[in-house]
């Protein structure tokens, strides 16, 4: 061995806690209608070398139950072992009521304390059936302009009850056909935004539940709701500018009518129970909402404001009464998509599934100060937040009464200072306020829709207004953040942050592909080429438990996974496609690996199952018979790759990953027959694509890519050459302006992994660092704050239009994260921070270092500082490479795992540092100099 020094931490000892107590991957969530959910916890502590050897989890109905140690759901005992999650073992949980837990652990002979008492939730586990929906009378013609915008008014619907005895518990579940809001004596309930998220309404709703009880009141209370009409009937993706949906109008795509189901369970100090919920004596009411839509925008008129209104002694006496939503009656209307065209029911249907909503709500998790204002004509002025995002705006004004605002939103501005919005096409992402005359000035926040922007026009000034008259709000699902890299290079920090931004972005209850234009949908392509970096940015355990319900609910009859989820409508070629089709296997597996929850795949291994073998049935002989739509590596520089390639190339990657969980579930003869499709893939890969010089025809970058990364070359010898001739092809177009790269979607992600992997090391390193046209670094040059849709989404010659100026009308968003799956290669291989092991219970740290002069634009990365919090806590490196051409490594390992770390065996910056050795570290922090 030649590392001169390897060291762990010696800091002072003080035993060790148990923290981070999750359920089902939350925090203390509200609503979990699980009856045996998975309960998990970490070690925490600096002794080097802590695990944890046993551990002990109570569960009861009441906190003092805890304290005394006699519980009345669960108690584990003392369990041996190292795991850190378990599914509850206990008696039935209660419905629609807390529950509490802590846990300690052992590590040898020394107990944690307890920790301190966490609560969740339950929902409705009992099997009552929920209370009914409720609307308003609904007697407006439906919809038929497809040029004319229809944007109905958010309702408000309120009632009142008097518990008879002293309430000592309250919970309530709510949910909606449309997104809504609830509020009790007078103020909302919750943070949430957009609830209770986009399903497929004809298969399953969510509801979500609330704690009231700290908000009920002695005597009389007042409960209320507001509801918009969200996926289930305003505007949704592009079905208005292809003409989609019912009369082709892009809206109404799931109902005519919103509607809303509130009960309240009533827990009395006598031990009885009451629930109360919607029925015929509520009342409905419009409000200053007078629009309310995702894509076209908000209009609020302050002076029709309704002082509380949620509040039991406000007087409703104008409100109409409402009406059962099925009471609205049949409307049976003409549906068009690209491959149908029939006749569907539009009023009210009652989804056959209620179930909890099962991740993180969407919250507002930041706010932005604008950073400059500037006029753009006399009344006009444009903010700039500095950063591009997802979300709203808290617009403060003082104006007289009636005078009128208008907000338009954009990602970038044109050279001459307009606001960009062509990339917007159908989407009016418009919100209008009118002011009430507040004599101290007033403020308002968009509830129900959100827009991706940098930049708000805001017309309706009489004289400049002040930067604080417009803040940001990010909006996104509120998934825990969890990754963190700096480096050398500035530009290389920013697209890391640019990713994260474009993540965070994105993830508006799903994982849309743009936040901006008419489109905010699930495509699956982009999500699993992006779920493995996503696991690292974020815990999106729960978030993606989600989507990966809707995407088996949106399967077609065959088994075929959509192009996105949920799926309203048709569009491309195909309902599915090679590469989209495929996050049906991909996304599971990867969010196995990043968290060890088998759950993930067992929980939808019969629909994955199906999907495979639809796709066997319609290439037997395993030759990679494309199917579906030819989406393929979409957005690749006049570079493509034939979809019969694209096919054979993911059909041996998602195979190789059945096998392997089949294999982790004990399925030998499945896992086995896997194998053999692998080997068959393989073979018919050979036989038609690849050449006897090692060459492989189509000649494309992503060709060579995809045979590299999916598993289809094998052979030591055989992946030097494709990685050497890969690099070739990028040399043959790259020049003083060029990169030479040319992969598109599906080749991006893996092009640095194979290239490192391949011996070309430094060339992935120069296009990370690169600042030359097309690269992550050529978007930073020119302003990005998130990741871009196109290399060329604008470009210093032809700004946004591209070559042939058409650009903004096909697509051009400036927030798309696909691209930015590069975060992943940065933190596994330049960093070095990756799973051996699914969980992180093993982990990997092997950082690949540049050489001297891997970039001749700048000076190559010389040190490194990443994070990623894991299952087991947070893992850190540090390395750089000093003066004197030594490397100083540091790591940080968490308790209860361990990691295998590769390092040279001698600088890797003189001679002979290509030979490296591998040691196991223990938990603790280790420093290591190498000479």
């Amino acid at each position: 061995m030649k590392w001169l020094l390897l060291l762990a931490s010696c800091a002072v000892l003080n035993g060790h806690t148990t923290t981070d107590l999750q359920v089902g991957h939350r925090t203390s969530p509200l609503g979990l209608d699980d009856a045996a959910p998975r309960l998990s916890w970490r070690l925490d502590g600096d002794e080097p070398g802590l695990a944890q050897t046993a551990f002990q989890i109570l569960v009861a109905t009441s906190p003092d139950k805890l304290e005394d140690g006699k519980t009345d759901l669960w108690n584990s005992r003392r369990t041996e072992g190292k795991t850190t999650h378990v599914t509850y073992g206990g008696g039935r949980l209660p419905s629609s009521a807390p529950v509490y837990w802590k846990a300690r652990t052992w590590a040898g002979d020394e107990a944690s304390e307890w920790t301190e008492v966490q609560r969740f939730v339950t929902g409705r586990i009992a099997a009552a059936p929920m209370q009914p929906f409720i609307s308003f009378k609904d007697e407006s013609p439906f919809h038929k302009e497809r040029e004319k915008l229809h944007l109905p008014p958010a309702r408000y619907y309120r009632s009142t009850f008097s518990p008879e005895k002293k309430v000592v518990r309250a919970v309530a579940h709510a949910s909606a056909l449309g997104i809504y809001e609830l509020h009790v004596n007078g103020s909302k309930v919750g943070d949430a935004y957009f609830a209770p998220g986009w399903t497929n309404y004809r298969k399953r709703a969510y509801y979500n539940t609330y704690d009231l009880t700290p908000m009920l009141a002695d005597g009389k209370n007042a409960i209320g709701a507001v509801v918009a009409d969200g996926w289930y009937a305003g505007y949704v993706g592009y079905g208005k500018l292809v003409g989609y949906g019912p009369h082709k109008t892009g809206r109404n795509i799931y109902g005519k009518t919103p509607a809303v189901m509130v009960e309240v369970h009533l827990t009395y100090e006598d031990g009885s129970t009451e629930v109360i919920g919607t029925d015929e004596t509520w009342k409905t009411s419009t409000g200053p909402e007078f629009e309310a839509d995702f894509l076209m925008g908000e209009a609020y008129d302050a002076r029709k404001e309704m002082p509380g209104w949620a509040t039991a002694g406000f007087d409703d006496s104008s409100w109409e009464p409402v009406i059962y939503a099925e009471d609205n009656g049949s409307v049976i209307q003409p549906f068009v998509d690209r491959f149908v065209k029939e006749d569907r029911e539009f009023g009210y249907v009652r989804p056959p599934v209620l179930q909890a909503y099962p991740a993180q709500p969407v919250r507002v998790t930041e706010e932005l100060e604008a950073k400059s204002v500037k006029e753009l004509k006399p009344g006009t002025y444009i903010f700039d937040l500095g950063q591009n995002f997802a979300g709203n705006i808290r617009f403060k004004v003082k104006a007289e009464k009636g005078k009128k605002f208008v907000l338009r939103y954009g990602e970038m501005l044109h050279p001459d200072g307009r606001l960009m919005t062509e990339n917007l096409r159908a989407a009016r992402a418009t919100d209008t306020y009118i002011a009430k005359g507040a004599e101290g000035g007033e403020s308002w926040t968009p509830r129900f829709t959100f827009h991706g922007f940098q930049f708000v026009e805001v017309t309706g000034f009489d004289e400049e207004p002040p930067l604080d008259t417009v803040t940001g709000l990010v909006l996104h699902s509120d998934t825990p953040m969890s990754s963190g890299f700096e480096c050398s290079d500035p530009v290389v920090n920013q697209v890391f942050k640019n990713a994260v931004w474009t993540q965070r972005a994105n993830w508006i209850d799903l994982p849309t592909d743009c936040p901006q234009r008419d489109e905010r949908m699930g495509w699956t392509g982009d999500a699993q080429i992006y779920a493995a970096s996503a696991a690292i940015h974020a815990d999106v355990a729960a978030f993606f438990r989600k989507w990966l319900r809707e995407l088996e609910d949106s399967r077609t009859k065959e088994g075929y996974y959509p192009s996105y989820a949920p799926y309203p409508f048709g569009h491309g070629g195909a309902i599915h496609g090679t590469a989209w089709s495929d996050a049906g296997v991909i996304v599971p597996h990867a969010i196995w690996k990043a968290t060890g929850d088998t759950s993930f795949f067992t929980a939808h291994w019969d629909a994955m199952v199906q999907f495979m073998e639809a796709r066997k049935a319609q290439d037997p002989e395993l030759k990679g018979t494309a199917f579906g739509a030819p989406w393929g590596d979409w957005l690749n520089l006049d570079d493509p790759t034939p979809h019969e390639y694209v096919e054979i190339a993911y059909f041996t990657l998602s195979t190789r990953l059945m096998a392997e969980m089949a294999a982790e579930q004990g399925l030998e003869k499945e896992a086995a027959e896997y194998a053999e499709w692998v080997e068959t893939l393989r073979g018919n890969f050979r036989e038609q694509y690849l050449q006897a010089d090692g060459t492989i025809k189509p000649e494309s970058q992503s060709a060579y890519v995809l045979a590299l990364d999916c598993g289809l070359l094998t052979d030591p010898e055989e992946r030097k050459k494709a990685g050497a001739r890969l690099a070739t092809l990028i040399g043959e177009k790259a020049g003083p302006k060029a990169t030479g790269m040319t992969t598109g979607f599906l080749g991006t992600k893996p092009l640095l992994p194979v290239l490192t992997s391949t011996g070309n090391h430094d060339l992935a390193v120069s296009l990370l660092q690169s600042r030359k046209y097309p690269s992550w670094g050529y978007e930073v040059k020119n302003g990005a704050t998130t990741i871009w849709e196109r290399w060329n989404s604008f470009t210093a010659e032809h700004g946004f239009g591209g070559p042939d100026g058409k650009m903004n009308a096909a697509m051009n968003s400036f927030s798309h994260y696909a691209f930015g799956a590069v975060t992943e290669w940065m933190m596994t291989t330049l960093a070095g921070i990756a799973p051996a092991t699914p969980g992180y219970d093993t982990i990997r740290l092997h950082p690949h270092f540049p050489g001297a002069e891997a970039t001749a634009e700048t000076d190559t990365i010389s040190w490194i500082k990443a994070h990623h919090d894991s299952p087991h806590g947070r893992i850190s490196v540090h390395w750089k490479r000093d003066e004197d051409d030594s490397l100083i490594y540091e790591a940080t390992v968490p308790p209860n795992t361990r990691a295998e770390l590769t390092l040279p065996v001698s600088s890797p910056w003189k001679e002979g540092g290509d030979e490296t050795q591998t040691t196991t570290l223990a938990p603790g922090t280790h420093r290591i100099v190498i000479k």
